[in-house]
């Protein structure tokens, strides 16, 4: 009788185990600045948690209010900031990415319409591992 019950412990233990390491990617705190009439760019920054036991990477990014997105660093050469496009975006397992202003963003290319301030946008993350996950981004104030 003790054998049956506990095997029935063993079972809900197992399915909140295996959620919890399979929970992959979260994204959080996603948010853009408005953009003047007539930009045709802007960028999104938001945090990128791996909960999951496996690494990542991320394979594709879409909007509605934009006709293309890619992911870009900014560094600081002689002086000068520079944006460059970043091929591969790697999160490794339970690793934490930071996308922000001065380092990697979102850029979104070809805006069909200003991005304005206590407005949201909705952007969709491919990853490799975690599927395609939507976010939803708040608009701040420039």
């Amino acid at each position: 009788m003790r054998r049956r019950h506990f095997s029935w412990l063993i079972l809900p233990m197992a399915l909140i185990a295996a959620i919890a390491a399979a929970a992959g990617i979260r994204l959080q705190s996603a948010w853009a600045r408005s953009s003047p009439p007539g930009a045709t760019v802007a960028a999104v920054y938001l945090r990128i948690d791996n909960t999951g036991g496996k690494a990542d990477r991320l394979l594709s990014i879409k909007s509605d209010v934009a006709s293309s997105a890619e992911v870009h660093r900014t560094t600081v050469e002689e002086g000068i900031a520079r944006m460059r496009k970043v091929s591969m975006l790697h999160v490794g397992a339970n690793e934490v990415v930071a996308l922000a202003p001065g380092g990697l963003h979102i850029m979104l290319f070809g805006l069909k319409k200003p991005l304005v301030a206590g407005k949201t946008i909705t952007v969709e993350l491919g990853f490799e591992v975690s599927g395609k996950q939507k976010v939803i981004v708040k608009v701040q104030e420039n």
